[in-house]
């Protein structure tokens, strides 16, 4: 820059547009491409500063230090309240933010310090067997697009002009597993199964919560490599969903085009390919050959100013070229990082994400006063697995074991002792029986961590980060049995980022719940529910199978068979299942009309009450199932969900308001349609079925209306 006449990209009063025409007509072609790339090169003569895109905060800011650690995004999903998970992903976004400023004022600009965050990861997690299923909200397109949505919006905040950090949704699309394929696997689906299941949170994300970014995934979905796709990225992202923000690739999928899919030859063909259909942000180094490409006739200049177009325009939104003064989130202090604040947001978000699976004889919550109390289990006094992944680090974590204690009497024996590992180690069964004969009751902390279920190259797992077996490691049931022949009472703690086929352990134990990777206050809000300090109320984001033979094979990406929506054999524990210390009843349900027509909306109230002796949350679902139609349908679907509080003896009225689109199925040919017939509507504390019922959720309420 010379003279002293500021140029007008960095004046903050001009329009955005005009500002971003401004500094990208100053570029020259190889000054583009640099910042095409997630590692973007400085241009000093214009005053760009380097920056890195590459940033996480899935959980909580990730892989940069201190932060708060939320639970893992499967149980967040649990707590079925978008309301709270808008407060943690604002909270989230508070410590980015602050955190983003601390690293510039020490001179950083390095990898996981930026404000350009690559979550939420909203695939839909279709099969257990995926090893990165707990990173997602889980398996219904309708719960991951309002909890999703809810993220999106905390964490970019609501000021009109500047974004408090910018948010990805990923992996776009038709994404999970298997693993060690994921770079060369092609994922064929209908359009059936893709506009009905794979494309509504994506879709949710875009036009309800203005996410900033998508990132592409390293497959092809029906022979088109996703991050260079013309139908996903051209024809849907950014022509039918009207699509403003930027692309950007998973790491190294660009080079995946040439290198594994074959679907090109060389570095260069592969960067004009996914830059011609829209992917304008490289993470990785493939787009360093743009310029070879643009010399060769492969794409032009004007082509690369586009995607060019879109990334300074997230930098501007992000505050990056005007005085920190003028943008609000700058005046974010160091001291929201982990404060006292967001340390019982994290307890609260990790107490509401706990389900309660089986409870017979009510025997929780248990005695403070209790003589004596064996923890065991390899998740019992294990940080590691409260962390989940793509997770950063707090000085105030608590495991099981730290948090039954600072709940008993000074005069409770607690005796600890983890007695296996999570896939080896024979237990010491004199040891064991020892410690179990003096206890009262025998807590176990057992099921999955990190390192048995993951993204491919960073978990230690049967098949290169997803699971083979979905039911507990060998050596855990082997010790959970020899647990129940002594005799003793034994709870079940399950830590664990997705489905269990627990058969054994619900047949014979008297009480199961699942807390899956609970984060900083996991040990604490475990030890609430045990004792009763706290009423659980979340509910299973996924089914839990009676086994992996239940389930079609893992490569097939049809949806029949799968999940609650199109699963035809009896589950272990249903979606949308979770028992609580009290008694919820429901009565007057109303439909506003009971005939509509195709579009038209419906209001459904019902009056739920708390006839149980403790406080608690029931979350109010209603489930849609359809009539016949000349072509496959789910055989239900959650349209709507309220988590709501009650005392006991209170009743409150719940209203919903179901819009046309939330009556409506996708056909085969991909079009959404509402065909007349007789629609059943079913709304209670879990899904209408046999299964829930017999164990023990709350009652649900059926009607039906008519579509003419």
């Amino acid at each position: 820059m010379t003279g002293n006449q500021k140029p007008l990209y960095l004046k903050h009063e001009e329009p955005l547009d005009v500002r971003v025409e401004d500094l990208l007509g100053r570029m020259t072609l190889e000054e583009k491409i640099l910042q095409m790339m997630h590692d973007a090169e400085a241009i000093e003569r214009l005053g760009v500063p380097a920056y890195n895109w590459w940033n996480e905060c899935l959980h909580g800011t990730a892989r940069a230090g201190v932060a708060t650690v939320f639970p893992q995004a499967i149980g967040l999903a649990a707590t079925w309240n978008e309301v709270l998970i808008k407060k943690v992903a604002s909270a989230i976004g508070d410590e980015c933010r602050a955190k983003h400023h601390a690293a510039l004022r020490l001179g950083k600009r390095a990898q996981y310090f930026g404000l350009t965050f690559w979550s939420p990861n909203i695939n839909i997690f279709r099969d257990p067997r995926w090893g990165r299923g707990h990173e997602t909200y889980g398996e219904d397109p309708y719960l991951t697009g309002i909890i999703g949505t809810a993220f999106v919006r905390g964490l970019q905040g609501n000021h009109p002009g500047y974004l408090k950090v910018a948010a990805c949704a990923k992996h776009y699309a038709v994404h999970s597993g298997p693993e060690p394929e994921r770079h060369d696997f092609n994922a064929e689906v209908s359009l059936q199964d893709l506009w009905e299941t794979y494309l509504p949170a994506f879709e949710a994300l875009v036009r309800r919560g203005r996410v900033e970014a998508i990132m592409g995934a390293y497959n092809r979905v029906n022979g088109e490599v996703c991050c260079g796709s013309p139908t996903l990225l051209g024809k849907i992202l950014r022509g039918k969903w009207k699509f403003k923000g930027h692309v950007v690739s998973d790491c190294g999928a660009i080079g995946d085009f040439h290198l594994r899919h074959r679907v090109t030859a060389s570095d260069e063909e592969s960067a004009a390919l996914a830059v011609r259909n829209g992917c304008d942000l490289n993470c990785g180094c493939t787009y360093s050959s743009l310029k070879n490409a643009v010399e060769k006739g492969l794409i032009s200049e004007k082509e690369i100013d586009v995607s060019v177009r879109r990334l300074l325009r997230t930098r501007f939104r992000l505050g990056m070229f005007d005085p920190e003064n003028k943008v609000p989130y700058t005046r974010i202090p160091e001291s929201v990082v982990n404060c006292r604040r967001h340390q019982k947001l994290a307890l609260a978000a990790a107490r509401e994400s706990i389900v309660l699976l089986k409870n017979e004889g009510q025997i929780l919550p248990l005695r403070k006063d209790l003589s004596s109390i064996f923890v065991t289990g390899p998740s019992a006094m294990n940080q590691e697995v409260m962390l989940g992944n793509y997770n950063g680090f707090s000085g105030k974590m608590t495991t099981i074991f730290e948090g039954v204690l600072s709940k008993v009497s000074p005069g409770t024996q607690v005796r600890y002792t983890p007695g296996c590992g999570y896939r080896n180690g024979p237990f010491n069964m004199e040891k064991v029986r020892a410690m179990s004969d003096q206890a009262d009751v025998i807590i176990a902390a057992m099921g999955l961590s990190p390192r048995l279920e993951g993204e491919e190259g960073t978990a230690e797992s049967e098949a290169g980060g997803d699971r083979i077996s979905i039911g507990l490691p060998e050596i855990q049931e082997e010790y959970l049995r020899y647990l129940h022949e002594t005799g003793k009472p034994v709870v079940l703690v399950l830590l664990n980022g997705s489905a269990l086929s627990v058969n054994w352990a619900h047949e014979h134990l008297p009480a199961i719940l699942t807390a899956w990777y609970p984060g900083e206050a996991g040990g604490s809000a475990v030890a609430d529910v045990l004792f009763g300090d706290y009423n659980p109320g979340g509910r299973l984001p996924v089914t839990f199978y009676r086994s992996a033979d239940d389930i079609p094979p893992f490569r097939d990406y049809a949806m029949k068979g799968r999940t609650y929506r199109y699963l035809e054999k009896e589950p272990l524990y249903p979606f949308g299942f979770g028992l609580s210390y009290a008694k919820f009843t429901y009565r007057n349900l109303s439909l506003s009309k009971n005939r509509i027509s195709p579009g038209e909306s419906l209001k459904v109230s019902v009056e739920v009450e708390n006839a149980g002796k403790m406080a608690g949350d029931e979350v109010v679902q209603i489930y849609i199932g359809y009539p016949e139609m000349p072509f496959p349908t789910p055989l239900l679907s959650l349209k709507s969900f309220r988590r709501i509080h009650l005392l006991p003896g209170e009743k409150k009225a719940v209203a919903f308001r179901l819009t046309g689109k939330e009556h409506s199925v996708v056909n085969e040919t991909g079009k959404r349609v509402a065909s007349p017939g007789v629609y059943t509507i079913s709304v209670g504390g879990s899904q209408p079925d046999r299964r829930s019922r017999a164990l023990g959720a709350s009652p649900v309420l059926t009607g039906t209306f008519s579509i003419t």
